[in-house]
């Protein structure tokens, strides 16, 4: 039996555990929801030593609170040595490219701080010269996750700024591309859906879907949106996947978020 072992398995990593236990994979992992405690520094050490593949999961620190890039790479970088590696990042490492389209051999964000995209750049680089396969996810949607929650809690926001445009996946999709990558070259690769779009759009299929009302198109400031759900509008590119579809053989299963919330308004609907 072949055993993949997970640092940080949260939301994400558990749909990725699911799909390698199905396919006969033993897996064992750190975080919320994990087998093991991510300082039981012992047995996690054991572990690794038997572990086919390595899946890190977890999101870089904060240097300016004093913690370090990457709390994996920090403390089992020297274990990792030698393993096949994959590592979930984020296109955030992209910046902001106006609408334009970014693949992987787009540059990334560079200089020196602490802020969150900055370190996860840095990490995703930190990855990759360890060889592993690098996964650059956009916007993540799924059960109990999606724009469906978002109208049903009356917190979804229409925001009037044309041209901006977003990417998404389906966690089953990062999943499949996951697995699909596990005898792939090491690189970076990008999973993303095939259809940029703006956000309003989901909210108004969401909308559709459930027979909820529209929410009211407003202006940036009128919406009175938390830091970070401004920080989500501060960037603005479209996301290729033909990397990943070319080299892994990925298709996704839902291609646009059209059928992404389809699928999820029928489980609701069944459950």
């Amino acid at each position: 039996m072949r055993r993949l072992f997970i640092f940080g398995l949260g939301y994400t990593a558990g749909f990725i555990a699911t799909l390698f236990e199905a396919q006969g994979w033993e897996v064992i992992s750190t975080g919320s929801e994990g087998t093991l405690a991510f300082d039981d520094e012992g047995s996690v050490r054991l572990a690794l030593a038997d572990a086919d593949h390595v899946l890190s999961c977890v999101p870089p620190g904060s240097e300016g609170r004093g913690e370090p890039l990457d709390f994996v790479l920090e403390r089992y970088g020297n274990a990792l040595k030698g393993k096949a590696l994959s590592y979930l990042s984020s296109t955030g490492v992209y910046g902001d490219t106006g609408g334009a389209w970014v693949d992987e051999s787009a540059p990334v964000v560079s200089g020196t701080g602490t802020g969150r995209r900055t370190a996860r750049a840095e990490a995703d680089a930190e990855w990759l010269a360890m060889g592993a396969r690098v996964y650059r996810l956009p916007g993540i949607y799924g059960p109990g996750r999606s724009m469906l929650e978002r109208v049903a809690q009356d917190r979804a926001h229409r925001i009037d700024l044309p041209g901006q445009v977003f990417s998404r996946v389906h966690a089953e999709d990062i999943a499949a591309g996951v697995l699909a990558g596990i005898g792939a070259s090491a690189g970076a690769y990008n999973l993303a859906d095939d259809l940029p779009c703006p956000q309003n759009w989901v909210v108004e299929e969401a909308c559709r879907l459930t027979g909820a009302p529209l929410p009211p198109l407003l202006g940036l400031e009128e919406a009175q949106l938390s830091p970070m759900a401004r920080a989500f509008y501060a960037e603005n590119r479209r996301v290729a996947n033909g990397k990943a579809r070319r080299v892994l053989g990925w298709r996704p299963r839902y291609p646009t978020y059209v059928e992404g919330l389809a699928a999820l308004a029928r489980d609701q609907r069944d459950h």
